[in-house]
């Protein structure tokens, strides 16, 4: 008898994990007709800004496969807009793990590389990462 974890496994057709910033998207890629769960929510109640729903899913418009797989996405940390973008990076990475032909499309669009820029570091002596202490001659 099948256990639950392995009647989840052969669902789905492809997996991906995204990242951006501090945020980490687990993308499933699944059989079916266009439907996007974020964090058990429809995408378009979780990503309110219709932007950031529509970064989502720019692998699909590039690689022309709109509508004809589900997402089940789980995303944390981070913001809103810099999770919209974790998603992006692991929805191509899980069309890539699905169909490897698709890879020169996503990356020409720039979809399979991930945004390395960070928040840089706060410094001792300093208020912020750049910003000084404001300076007193007397």
């Amino acid at each position: 008898m099948a256990t639950k974890k392995e009647d989840i496994k052969s669902i789905n057709l492809g997996h991906g994990v995204g990242r951006r910033k501090t945020s980490v998207a687990r993308v499933y890629l699944r059989e079916g007709n266009g439907q996007v769960k974020v964090n058990g929510k429809k995408l378009e109640e979780y990503f309110v800004d219709a932007i950031n729903a529509a970064k989502v899913l720019q692998p699909f418009e590039v690689t022309e496969t709109t509508g004809k797989y589900d997402l089940v996405i789980t995303v944390a940390g981070g913001g809103i807009c810099s999770q919209a973008e974790a998603c992006r990076h692991g929805l191509a990475r899980a069309l890539v793990n699905y169909d490897a032909d698709l890879r020169p499309a996503l990356h020409a669009a720039g979809y399979m590389t991930r945004d390395s820029r960070m928040v840089e570091r706060k410094k001792y002596g300093q208020r912020g990462a750049r910003r000084r202490f404001q300076f007193s001659k007397r």
